[in-house]
């Protein structure tokens, strides 16, 4: 297996508006980030993921993108963008951005000019049709607008102020490697590509025979081409690294977009979990880590998380929120970083923010959740049922702002917040994290400092135990003569388990755990409620 820098990096996701607002405009920006650039090397990570910044009418907080060659106003200038790039590398760290390429705004002057006239050059840099077909789109019944200027409709994944790029046209293909090379001149260190496995199209756009189904938008002919033709006139000839958003996707398919041999994208996401699994399913989730372990592993390079901007906060989701939210914030950060891949940190996740349910649909601010709530009350739904059935898996659940302090705004901002501080603040937040040595954060730091140490975390084999355990979760990572047993009791209950029935060897120091009086080396175990235990075998 190859070494890389990236294989070995832990990363941290920043989603700037929600991070730290520096002027009092009630947004978190760039200098926010920059002022606090402090706080996240404390933590020890390498990498920071910077979500989308560039000029955006902001519909879908900065996913709709005008000008990719600016920044917005809301986060600051292209001035303080290199202050902050340059600061990320002087502290030996590393920043990518987001490339969202697969659909503009509207607002984008390359939209401008194809919807102005059927016979202007840039028609075809969007996808136009006389006809819709019967397909949906992520935030919208249909996938398709129609536009009065030229009489015909265009199509879009996500919202209609967000009309997809037509990848098809070799100019357009043309324009998008320019302005990465662009970025990447300027010394970023790669990209999170934004569902870039939705770039190429089914030909011909046939009806869907069931059109709820929306897989039909990704991984269709051509899609490898696209990449492989990316990595050629651009990424090879840098030394950066690359995570594809990659929806409906299985392991078969994902080593096919990052199979070492292939020349694509290093790594990816996949949302077997994230978008499949509304509630925490121990066994299914063994499945789905054991399956994607076996088509990667020695071919290419899989990333571990259970949350981020676009999904609910881990201990909300997954774990325990009240009773339980520091254990089940510390066992769910021991099984990210134990487990075969690299681990990504969501901003906060690191302190057990949660999730949050507001009253009322004006209080969110998701487009997905507001066109869906829409729809469905449209059906002559109860208002109050749709709203209590989306609140659960709303991406605003991880978009409240970042929690400092117990002071105004949670020391976000000295403004109104763009979206509605957690009401629990004053009990979870940083201040507080770092003065308590038994915090989250203080224990995110312990195992970042142990995968930078051990090898194991990164290159160690990987094999699981008690695959039927309802409730526990047991595996090794294996490097040469290293071997660690991680166990971890993924639930509200407590359990017991039996060295013997593992056979995995005799059990030696425990490299970490969330049970600071677990000092036993027994045969048998028994757990508290989301327990985590790391030993060395």
């Amino acid at each position: 297996m190859n070494k890389t820098w990236w294989k070995e990096a832990v990363v941290y996701q920043v989603y700037w508006r929600s991070f730290y607002d520096s002027n009092g405009d009630g947004y978190g920006d760039l200098e926010g980030v920059y002022s606090k650039l402090d706080y996240i090397q404390s933590l020890g990570v390498d990498v920071i993921w910077l979500n989308p910044c560039y000029d955006s009418p902001d519909v879908d907080n900065g996913y709709d993108i005008a000008d990719y060659r600016s920044v917005m106003p809301k986060a600051g200038t292209m001035a303080t963008y290199e202050k902050l790039l340059a600061a990320v590398h002087d502290r030996g760290m590393k920043l990518i951005m987001d490339l969202v390429v697969n659909h503009t705004s509207n607002q984008h002057a390359w939209f401008q000019e194809s919807r102005s006239s059927i016979e202007s050059p840039k028609r075809d840099y969007y996808i136009w049709r006389k006809q819709p077909n019967n397909w949906r789109s992520y935030f919208a019944p249909s996938a398709w607008t129609y536009d009065e200027t030229t009489g015909e409709y265009y199509f879009h994944s996500f919202s209609d102020e967000q009309p997809d790029l037509n990848w098809e046209n070799e100019m357009v293909r043309e324009e998008v490697y320019d302005f990465m090379r662009f970025w990447l001149d300027k010394g970023i260190d790669g990209f999170r590509m934004d569902v870039i496995n939705l770039l190429a199209k089914i030909p011909g756009f046939p009806d869907a025979e069931r059109p709820e189904d929306i897989s039909y938008l990704g991984n269709n002919p051509g899609i490898h081409e696209y990449l492989q033709e990316m990595h050629d006139k651009v990424l090879k000839h840098y030394d950066v690294f690359t995570v594809g958003e990659i929806p409906f996707v299985n392991p078969e398919d994902g080593v096919l977009y990052v199979g070492e041999d292939r020349g694509e994208l290093n790594t990816l996401f996949h949302f077997e979990v994230c978008d499949y699994m509304a509630h925490w399913d121990l066994p299914r989730f063994k499945k789905i880590q054991d399956h994607w372990y076996k088509c990667l592993w020695g071919k290419g390079w899989n990333s571990q998380f259970l949350n981020n901007h676009d999904h609910t906060r881990v201990v909300s989701r997954f774990g325990n929120d009240t009773v339980y939210r520091e254990q089940s914030a510390k066992c769910f950060a021991t099984l990210i970083h134990t487990l075969p891949g690299m681990p990504y940190i969501y901003q906060g996740e690191e302190i057990g923010m949660t999730g949050i349910r507001f009253d009322s649909i004006d209080e969110y601010n998701d487009i997905a959740m507001k066109n869906k709530y829409k729809e469905e009350v449209g059906k002559g739904r109860d208002p109050e049922a749709v709203l209590k059935e989306l609140q659960h898996l709303s991406r605003d659940n991880s978009r409240t702002p970042m929690q400092w302090n117990a002071g105004l705004q949670a020391g976000f901002t000295e403004g109104q917040s763009w979206i509605g501080v957690n009401p629990n603040y004053k009990d979870i937040n940083v201040e507080q994290a770092l003065a308590d040595e038994n915090s989250v954060f203080y224990y995110y730091k312990q195992l970042i400092a142990l995968r930078k140490n051990n090898e194991v975390m990164v290159y160690g084999e990987f094999e699981t135990y008690l695959d039927q355990h309802e409730q526990i979760y047991a595996y090794t990572r294996t490097l040469g003569e290293e071997s660690w047993l991680v166990l971890l009791n993924i639930s509200e209950q407590p359990a017991t388990c039996n060295i013997f029935d593992l056979g995995v060897g005799k059990l030696g120091d425990i490299v970490i755990g969330n049970n600071p009086e677990r000092t036993n080396q027994d045969v048998v175990i028994d757990f508290l409620p989301y327990e985590a235990i790391v030993y060395r075998v």
